[in-house]
């Protein structure tokens, strides 16, 4: 019995894209399989991919710009473009993602968000009249500082005297708008809802994972609550407690409260725009996954969400992880789950992953043979 098949995965975190994974999946499963009918859908849920995805749904042309990275290196990046829309797609993770910084030769406290803004301006020089920005994989923890600072936001201390590096934000006491204010849309496509501050904001969550020490979490955390501080009197509104203000080290908070942006579940913005509901009720089987499956995947994840909508539509769904944890193993949401680790360690993994990943796609498959009947009729 041949099946319709329906790959939509997020990318394997630093080895392959959403759609690299995607090729991956659907030539193991068609070795084995070759009868099934196979529809490839790379997925985002706003961090690193986000602009290939969206430029591809959207059939966005891509743009080259020079700018800086987060360390203030020129650098060369790339956003994508659709003029019949006016729309720009924006991916945080092509200027000041951490993952084009050579690992260990710089500390976040010495990196901000300036590069990125210059990008936008860019965006907004061609017409852009929405611009959708993923802000996931950021290399920096400023609060979206060095951002307003390169559209031209003003950040002063008591004195008078301009503040251009964020970790001198304990001094701030005035910040002055750009003048003229720029016009058009923008919507932040964040991957996580943790507010600014606090247990549970930017710094002390996010920030270790960017090289943060502990003894720095202290000045960085004070910078940015002088700045929310500050904003809230500026604003009349406190952005630094919405969902999604500590996404990517505060530059979800920065895009809020300097360029008036909106914020939507990264997840939630590719569904839309992937009319995600007509594929999936198009097809017999959902063949997901992600780098680490594990229970961050069921807070709001692309693969966790995936699952979800399967279950609430009684389609069988299988996960597909470069790793998994163990408490996984048994749950409510996924009809199976496979992991590459299982094949071999995680060092091979990732020294070879496109191989690894296509031959636990084929294991999957040549194991799905004896149940593809129950599979389809688990819909009805």
């Amino acid at each position: 019995m041949s099946l319709r098949v329906l790959i939509v995965p997020d990318k394997f975190k630093g080895t392959l894209t959403a759609r690299a994974a995607a090729h991956a999946i659907a030539h193991g499963w068609g070795r084995e399989r070759p009868r099934d009918s196979l529809e490839l859908l790379p997925m985002t849920d706003g961090g690193d991919g986000f602009g290939e995805v969206m430029g591809g749904l959207l059939r966005a042309r891509p743009q080259r710009i020079k700018t800086t990275n987060a360390e203030h290196h020129p650098c060369h990046a790339t956003w994508w473009w659709d003029a019949q829309t006016q729309t720009a797609i924006v991916e945080s993770a092509q200027v000041i993602g951490l993952a084009t910084l050579p690992p260990g030769q710089s500390h976040p406290l010495n990196r901000d968000t300036f590069g990125l803004g210059k990008l936008l301006r860019a965006a907004r020089a061609k017409g852009a009249q929405q611009i959708l920005v993923g802000v996931g994989g950021s290399a920096t923890n400023d609060g979206g500082f060095g951002l307003a600072r390169a559209v031209g936001w003003e950040f002063l201390d008591a004195n008078g005297k301009a503040i251009v590096q964020w970790t001198e934000l304990h001094r701030l006491v005035e910040m002055r708008p750009p003048r003229p204010r720029a016009s058009g849309r923008i919507t932040v496509a964040v991957d996580v809802q943790n507010p600014l501050l606090g247990t549970r904001g930017a710094t002390r969550v996010y920030g270790p994972q960017k090289g943060l020490r502990a003894e720095d979490l202290r000045l960085a955390e004070k910078c940015l609550r002088r700045l929310a501080t500050v904003a809230r009197r500026h604003f009349g509104r406190d952005f630094a407690k919405l969902p999604g203000a500590g996404a990517a080290g505060g530059l979800g908070f920065g895009l809020l409260a300097f360029l008036g942006a909106e914020s939507e579940p990264g997840f939630e913005l590719f569904a839309r725009h992937a009319k995600l509901n007509r594929h999936l009720r198009a097809a017999d089987l959902i063949i997901t996954g992600e780098g680490a499956i594990d229970r961050s995947t069921l807070m709001g994840k692309g693969a966790g969400e995936i699952a979800r909508r399967c279950r609430v539509r009684k389609i069988s769904c299988l996960g597909l992880a470069g790793s998994l944890a163990p408490a996984l193993r048994r749950n409510q949401l996924f009809s199976e789950l496979r992991a590459v680790t299982d094949l071999t360690t995680g060092r091979r993994a990732k020294a070879n992953p496109a191989f690894w990943l296509e031959r636990l796609a084929a294991r999957a498959a040549r194991h799905f043979q004896a149940g593809s009947a129950a599979a389809t009729q688990a819909r009805t």
